[in-house]
């Protein structure tokens, strides 16, 4: 029995699907949550979250061998010119337990914090981001997350010693078919006595090339016994039937070890399963709330890497009489990278910290990060490219060849873009952090806008929504950041004033919850067809978050005496942007250009511009668009290549 490769759901059902796998209670605070319903609780982050000495002496302790291992063992060179991590290398991080950075140590992992975890993954992604991102995905969202969260004694016992120290693990969800819309998820796993027979084809497995274990997500179909549904197992990879058909190449992060894996009749003993039947995808989901902040981690490393570029060549490079960075034109992309990388490195510390403590829920900062370091990570290196002009164009061994500084400006862009992508493209980020962003309103008002519910279900959804609208929205009104004196220990003496960006944050707070309850109460039902007007709500408060995490982290270094002046400069520059980028944000919510945007979708889509691609040629390929993944034997040979 064998599930058809591509399943056909109703827009509906999707919506249905994802909505049932999300964490829906709030048991503890959110900051961010907070922000978007105009409540701004500086105190849920403020005095910033400080890490126990002890995981601090073991964090740096390893930190250090780390950093050694990275500066003699690691060769980026020889990676991205051979695409491939070398197996010794690969080999010393076993060794050296950076496989167990997060798995307890009753198990022989390290056991380190997030925050250091964060740290590691920033060292080794400054290095090497194709090492750094088999490190991440095989504990931010391989088998040792799943199994941490949501796995038995047995099966931690069973896994996660191999996993801290000798097994590559890797996360396998997509399929060629189905991307972040997992209602139409085709693998099949059918219960078959004490076993599952697993069928399917898996896509973009990273670290699936040479991974021990593999966490896979499969559709047990229901049956008597059978609650059925999405559900996630562990799955050897040396099982009968698992064949690696395809190592795949990208533009960028030329080492990684991704493929497409397919399942032939494997048989998966059902003591392997995690979780219940049917809790699949909100295993996946919540593994990847958690997950989410390695992509922070790398994209701080990339700030901190451009930074330093952009300062040594601005300095060594002179035109027209003086270094390039004295010249506005260039010094003002010198300024938004350094502001920038210090404000990322205050989203990445805080949540980190706040995930080590677990007294808030950080789903959606775990998000507002990942989505806003990617983005900006990409602006800055593709202005460091900018800055080093036709040198950051030419490759690092094109460089060395011709006698100059090897330096790999434009790999590390390559290598910088997947982040956009990687764990939840920027556009679904946008939707799932709006969703949570209205929960409240949907959780008192859902059934007003939803068209199968009942004329008794609406007129209680209304009675609820009119009580909990006559409390909210007058407090929308004033609040602390109209008092020139809120927030005055953001303006000690001799500093940068940042409480004046506090205010702003607080003022805005609450304009951007006024905005999005007028939009609901607009568009009701309609409301989640305008992406646009959502993406652009959630990057309001992306901004917001950012600027409030950035003079947090700057009181404290203030408060320990450790460049205190510096970092309230910099929280002053990145606040300043920010505010820019904000209010020109809060003005395209109503003015932009959407409705006609829709209207020319539609046209390119019929075909009435076709007229407009005359004159080019396309260099593509012959195929379809998307691989057939009909379940059945492999057809290619296995380039599956555990390293030992």
């Amino acid at each position: 029995m064998t599930a058809p490769s591509v399943r056909q759901v109703s827009e509906r059902e999707a919506r249905q699907v994802a909505e049932a796998a999300r964490e829906q209670d709030w048991k503890k605070p959110s900051f961010a949550k907070e922000l978007f319903l105009g409540r701004f609780r500086l105190d849920l982050i403020h005095p910033h979250p400080t890490p126990a000495l002890e995981d601090v002496r073991r964090g740096e302790e390893f930190l250090a061998k780390l950093r050694d291992f990275c500066e003699t063992r690691i060769d980026p060179a020889r990676i991205e010119r051979e695409a491939r991590i070398p197996d010794e290398t690969v080999n010393g991080l076993k060794e050296l337990g950076a496989l167990g950075m997060k798995i307890d140590t009753k198990y022989g992992g390290l056991g380190l914090t997030s925050v250091y975890y964060n740290k590691a993954l920033a060292a080794v992604g400054s290095v090497s981001p194709a090492v750094g991102a088999l490190l991440s995905a095989h504990q931010s969202i391989g088998v040792p997350q799943p199994l941490k969260l949501f796995g038995t004694q047995q099966q931690k016992e069973t896994f996660l010693p191999r996993c801290a120290r000798t097994d590559i693990s890797a996360f396998l969800l997509t399929e060629p078919d189905v991307g972040s819309d997992p209602a139409r998820l085709a693998t099949s796993a059918v219960p078959d006595g004490d076993d599952y027979v697993l069928d399917g084809v898996k896509l973009w497995t990273t670290n699936g090339v040479v991974a021990d274990l593999l966490v896979v997500m499969a559709r047990v179909p229901r049956s008597e016994g059978h609650k059925g549904g999405i559900t996630a197992f562990v799955v050897e990879a040396t099982a009968e039937g698992v064949t690696v058909e395809n190592r795949n190449a990208f533009m960028g992060l030329r080492g990684l070890e991704n493929g497409v894996t397919r399942f032939h009749q494997v048989r998966v003993p059902a003591a392997n399963r995690i979780g219940p039947e049917g809790s699949g995808l909100k295993i996946a989901l919540t593994t990847l709330n958690t997950g989410r902040l390695s992509i922070p981690a790398m994209c701080v490393a990339g700030g901190k890497w451009a930074l330093k570029i952009a300062r040594e060549w601005s300095t060594a490079r002179e035109q027209w009489g003086k270094p390039i960075a004295r010249h506005e034109a260039v010094g003002s992309k010198i300024a938004f990278i350094a502001a920038t990388t210090f404000a990322l490195e205050a989203v990445l510390d805080l949540s980190g910290q706040m995930a080590d403590e677990d007294r808030n829920d950080i789903r959606i900062e775990a998000a507002l990060a990942k989505l806003y370091s990617s983005e900006m990570a990409w602006l800055m290196t593709d202005e460091l490219v900018q800055i080093r002009g036709g040198r950051g164009y030419e490759s690092a061994a094109s460089l060395a060849a011709r006698g100059e500084r090897a330096v790999p400006a434009e790999q590390m862009l390559r290598d910088a873009r997947i982040n956009r992508i990687f764990e939840g493209s920027t556009e679904i980020m946008h939707l799932l952090i709006a969703r949570e962003a209205v929960d409240a309103h949907l959780s008192v008002a859902g059934d007003l806008i939803d068209p199968e519910k009942s004329l008794g279900d609406k007129a209680r959804a209304g009675a609820r929504a009119g009580g909990f609208y006559a409390r909210w929205l007058p407090k929308l009104v004033t609040g602390p950041g109209q008092l020139p004196r809120t927030y005055a220990e953001f303006h000690p003496a001799g500093h940068r004033d940042l409480a004046t960006h506090l205010r702003y944050v607080e003022r805005s707070s609450r304009k951007l919850a006024r905005s999005t309850f007028y939009a609901m109460s607009r568009w009701q039902g309609r409301m989640e067809t305008k992406q646009g007007f959502l993406g652009r709500i959630v990057d309001i408060g992306a901004e917001l978050f950012a600027m409030s995490a950035a003079c947090v982290r700057a009181e404290r270094l203030r408060a320990e005496g450790e460049h205190g002046a510096e970092a309230y400069e910099l929280a002053d520059a990145f606040c300043r942007q920010a505010r820019i980028r904000t209010e020109e944000l809060f003005g395209r919510l109503w003015t932009n250009t959407d409705e006609l945007d829709r209207k020319v979708v539609s046209g390119v889509m019929s075909g009435a511009y076709e007229w407009l691609e005359a004159g080019i040629l396309d260099p593509s390929g012959d195929g379809p668009w998307i691989a057939d993944a009909t379940p059945g034997p492999a057809k290619t040979d296995n380039v599956h290549r555990p390293i030992r």
